[in-house]
């Protein structure tokens, strides 16, 4: 619902007739009002005629890529948009690259048992369109500039006492986003426990890291705690 208590209206951005069926079917359940395209222009053309809440945008389409579709719709419509794509061949990647554009959420959607999939992910989804709803009145931050601290200078590698924690769920990225960016290069080591699917956190990491003054990567078994300066 909206805060006027009427239902989400979401439109479906997919090429698969079986996700936009069940895309469908769970938000429908969920009381939001769908509708679907098969690819970005349809999507375009029933833009001119009704704006939605939230976009559920696939990446893989035909005559238009997500990405391209993307960027021409934070052109013109803030629209949020979450992506319902698959890690494989490179997608993890690029819907990452749609964090960086602009989209608030990232669903992941296998190759093989798509209808199965989605449903056990249901509430997943119908909580990241919900998140999604609520950013429409929040406009995303500008990336703040970082800076060291006044805090005296330490020497690199020495052990930390310290350390920051974060935990985000639904609607994290760009939490996640705007406070690692804010960062001075002297902070205490940071540990970040984001809900993404399996696939998306190495490249959201790194993506990270090109934002950041702070250094930002994926854990790894056996990973030092440490204040670590660029």
């Amino acid at each position: 619902m909206t805060s006027s208590g009427r239902a989400l209206q979401v439109l479906i951005v997919d090429d698969s007739a079986v996700a936009r069926q069940v895309l469908s079917a769970v938000l429908t359940a969920a009381g939001m009002e769908v509708k679907v395209a098969p690819d970005p222009l349809f999507a375009l053309a029933k833009l001119e005629r009704w704006e939605p809440d939230v976009l559920v945008l696939d990446l893989e389409m035909p005559r238009m890529d997500g990405l391209t579709f993307l960027r021409q719709l934070r052109r013109t419509r803030p629209i949020p948009v979450v992506i319902c794509s698959g890690t494989t061949d490179g997608r993890g990647t690029k819907a990452i690259q749609a964090l960086e554009e602009g989209a608030v959420e990232v669903v992941t959607k296998p190759k093989t048992a798509v209808r199965e999939f989605l449903f056990e992910s249901s509430v997943m989804l119908v909580d990241a369109v919900t998140a999604a709803a609520a950013t429409r009145r929040a406009p995303r931050s500008p990336r703040p500039s970082a800076t060291p601290s006044q805090l005296p200078p330490r020497r690199r590698g020495r052990p930390e006492r310290r350390l920051i924690a974060l935990g985000a769920s639904t609607g994290g990225p760009e939490a996640i986003r705007v406070i690692l960016s804010s960062l001075p290069l002297d902070t205490p080591p940071v540990l970040v426990v984001q809900h993404m699917p399996a696939g998306f956190t190495r490249a959201f990491a790194s993506m990270l890291d090109k934002l950041c003054a702070i250094e930002v990567r994926e854990a790894v078994s056996g990973d030092l705690l440490r204040r670590a300066w660029r």
